[in-house]
């Protein structure tokens, strides 16, 4: 089988991409390599003048638009300025393994980033996406369990990593039910997920723990692939010919590094009735519902 890179992308003039967390790493990665294929690439970004700098490095058609994903009342103000179809959204801003935080509506960071932002910003876009949604998960949904009984960690200890696991646990259940969604509605629309494996980018710096930051820092530099091959992963997922529900990651070693290829994941991400249960509750705690009408709920 061919080794999927950049040059596979087909001409994307025409069509429309949002990528959040553009500013840096993957996301900036995937926005450059977009732009590069003629599409018109929306950077949301929680910080503008970050993003700008990053899309004066950019060649092609790029916006820079306000979206902090901690915030329901900025996703809502994002979608309201938003005109037009969408082609693409990928929803790969993350943060990793930081400490206890609460979003601006109480929600654990990690949580309420990860998984209850994008929740909330695909659903109010649904109407106006005509391609696929790819949403970036992580190895490390791996070790993630949904606790339905403290999903904000407002009753038990906070484990940082555990919490991540249940973040990027929820971007594959979410995903799967999201295409559920959208076979049911009759919607040609493609949900799919990837994860990019072990990339050098700042994700891992925000731990506020100078040991955790320095054991990143020296495995960015000695065992990490780049942010470009990094992308690969998410590019894959957004133009290669592949059905919905697919996740795609890096094909090397032990999906942490190498060309991109579908990848397995484990059997809690499979779980749909937990997916379903999942998404109920997101439709709770964000007040955004599914937009197309039938969900195929027996």
């Amino acid at each position: 089988m061919a080794t999927f890179g950049i040059s596979d992308i087909p001409d994307l003039a025409g069509r429309s991409v949002v990528i959040t967390g553009a500013n840096s790493g993957i996301g900036r990665a995937a926005a450059r390599a977009l732009a590069g294929a003629h599409a018109r690439v929306v950077l949301a970004v929680r910080d503008v003048e970050k993003g700008k700098a990053a899309a004066a490095t950019m060649s092609g058609d790029t916006e820079v638009h306000q979206l902090d994903l901690a915030s329901l009342a900025s996703v809502r103000t994002f979608v309201a300025g938003w005109e037009g179809e969408i082609d693409l959204l990928i929803n790969n801003a993350g943060v990793m393994a930081t400490p206890l935080t609460r979003t601006a509506d109480g929600f654990e960071l990690q949580f309420g980033t990860n998984h209850l932002g994008h929740f909330a910003l695909t659903n109010l876009l649904l109407k106006q996406v005509v391609g696929r949604v790819v949403t970036v998960s992580s190895t490390g949904h791996r070790f993630g369990s949904i606790d339905f009984e403290d999903l904000n960690r407002e009753r038990k200890p906070y484990r940082a990593w555990r919490a991540y696991g249940q973040s990027k646990l929820a971007n594959l259940l979410f995903t799967a039910e999201l295409q559920r969604r959208l076979s049911a509605a009759g919607s040609p629309v493609l949900a799919m997920a990837a994860h990019p494996g072990y990339a050098a980018t700042n994700l891992s710096f925000h731990s506020q723990r100078r040991w955790m930051d320095f054991i990143s820092t020296v495995g960015n530099r000695v065992l990490a692939q780049d942010e470009d091959s990094g992308a690969l992963p998410t590019l894959y997922a957004a133009v290669a010919d592949v059905p919905g529900n697919s996740f795609a990651g890096p094909g090397g070693f032990m999906e942490q590094r190498g060309a991109p290829k579908l990848v397995g994941r484990s059997n809690a991400a499979q779980d749909t009735a937990v997916a379903r249960r999942l998404w109920d509750v997101s439709e709770e705690l964000t007040g955004v519902r599914f937009p197309l009408g039938a969900t195929g709920r027996s």
